[in-house]
């Protein structure tokens, strides 16, 4: 019978022993819900370059979506002048653009990119390839933005 009872006894503690503990909690409050970021239209923004008798102007708008539509017009000194509208994506820092213009009489589409960088941007020059009627660089991760023609901010022209 004292086998029987210290047997019980020993089951009883494991029992016990293995009973979840309840404790209360420390209360955790919730934070209010973060809102989903909404990316605004930017709005026109205008961007100049002139040195040398040479003149660079880009104006453009962004969408929500990191849609541009805008103009681009190159003045250099010896060559004929070229307007045309530009369409295209921010790309993080980089405007990656079809730049569609007329020179010369000839209406051409071309593959334009610009960088980013404190308040100004910066053209992107790289191996281009010809498709479809259109000039596209051949590997938009070999370009490299050359400092020589530095587009700085401008008030827009109405």
């Amino acid at each position: 019978m004292k086998k029987v009872l210290i047997i019980s006894a020993v089951i009883f503690a494991l029992f016990v022993s293995c009973k979840k503990e309840t404790t209360t909690a420390p209360e955790i409050t919730p934070s209010a819900p973060k809102e989903a970021e909404i990316v605004e239209p930017s709005g026109k923004q205008c961007y100049s370059y002139s040195g040398n008798d040479n003149f660079v102007d880009l104006s453009f708008n962004v969408n929500s979506h990191q849609e541009v539509n805008g103009t681009l017009s190159y003045n250099y000194t010896g060559k004929d002048k070229n307007e045309g509208i530009l369409v295209g994506n921010m790309k993080g820092d980089t405007l990656i653009a079809e730049y569609t213009f007329t020179s010369e009489g000839i209406s051409s589409v071309r593959e334009v990119a610009f960088l980013n960088r404190d308040a100004t941007f910066i053209e992107g020059y790289g191996e281009t390839v010809e498709a479809n009627d259109k000039i596209t660089f051949k590997d938009k991760s070999k370009l490299k933005f050359d400092q020589k023609n530095v587009l700085t901010k401008v008030d827009c022209k109405d």
